[in-house]
């Protein structure tokens, strides 16, 4: 049942509890809000393919749990408070995020819950030393990159050994 339906449907009974004084008063539908005018037209002017879709989001937004639909509705809060500049770049963020592979989305989510898992001492940590990587020259930036690409093609025993190294050598400085 529609929500105006339903609505319609609570103002017949309540007028059929209250007299038939009130009846024809309180039956009468209300005439829509703007926004939701504004709401309907917008639907009116989608593709079929469009409407299914909007229908398909509304269903999976129906069976979200109440704390998720409040978390999520705390963040779109957020998101409208945020200044005209940083939300569109918000927002120019989540659609190239919508427009990569699955595949691409997935490594992304994992690298974020991997990142979301590091004690927070720890995220501290990279946080500073990525902020010294932007704030170094560009010639101190490329060889980092270098030496990153070099540390990727290494296999896991010549990593082992290279920390192996590292750690002596830190050994004798302290």
């Amino acid at each position: 049942m529609t929500a105006r339906r339903l609505a319609l449907a609570l103002a017949l009974a309540l007028a059929a509890s209250a007299g038939p004084a009130r009846a024809a008063e309180e039956a009468a539908p209300a005439a829509p809000a703007p926004e939701r005018q504004d709401a309907r037209e917008r639907f009116e002017k989608l593709s079929p393919e469009e409407k299914q879709a909007l229908r398909e989001r509304y269903e999976r937004w129906k069976a979200l749990p109440e704390d998720d639909k409040a978390r999520l509705r705390e963040r779109l809060d957020r998101l409208r408070t945020l200044p005209p500049e940083r939300r569109a770049e918000v927002e120019q963020n989540w659609r190239a995020y919508r427009e990569l592979p699955p595949g691409e989305r997935r490594m992304l989510m994992d690298r974020l819950a991997r990142w979301r898992s590091l004690p927070p001492e720890r995220r501290a940590q990279l946080r500073a030393a990525f902020r010294d990587f932007l704030r170094a020259d560009p010639a101190e930036r490329q060889r980092a990159q270098e030496n990153l690409r070099a540390w990727r093609e290494m296999s896991p025993e010549e990593r082992e050994r290279v920390r192996e190294r590292w750690r002596e050598r830190r050994g004798r400085w302290q």
